[in-house]
């Protein structure tokens, strides 16, 4: 009994390991996706309230495209019936101009797939 009962602690201690380790790996994820960001935010708020050159980023993982208020999307955009799935916003990512030919914004080239990784979890945490 007393090694059932050694052997279920272990486990749980394993088990809340792994998940600390994830939360650390997620977190490092989020950062590195943060610094990429740097290069979006010349364009794009972090603020609700308002839109810069681009729109507010807030939200934007699972949110329909061409989709906030106040912003004046390219017809491309709000007629590509798009929501910004993972997926679709490492289409985007990689190249916007490809995914969505006639999009106004500028192209944007991010082709590396750790990259792209860091900067979708960022973008989920906002």
């Amino acid at each position: 009994m007393k090694i059932k009962v050694a052997l279920m602690g272990l486990v749980a201690s394993l088990s809340f390991s792994s998940v600390a380790v994830a939360e650390d790996a997620e977190a490092m994820m989020q950062a590195a996706g943060k610094d990429i960001f740097t290069k979006c935010s010349a364009c794009h708020s972090l603020d609700t309230s308002k839109n810069a050159f681009g729109p507010s980023l807030i939200g934007v993982v699972g949110r329909e495209a061409a989709s906030l208020p106040r912003f004046a999307y390219s017809d491309a955009l709000r007629n590509s019936g798009i929501t910004w799935t993972e997926e679709n916003l490492r289409q985007w990512i990689a190249g916007n101009d490809q995914f969505v030919p006639g999009t106004r914004m500028r192209h944007v080239e991010i082709t590396d797939k750790a990259e792209q990784d860091y900067l979708i979890a960022y973008l989920k945490t906002l």
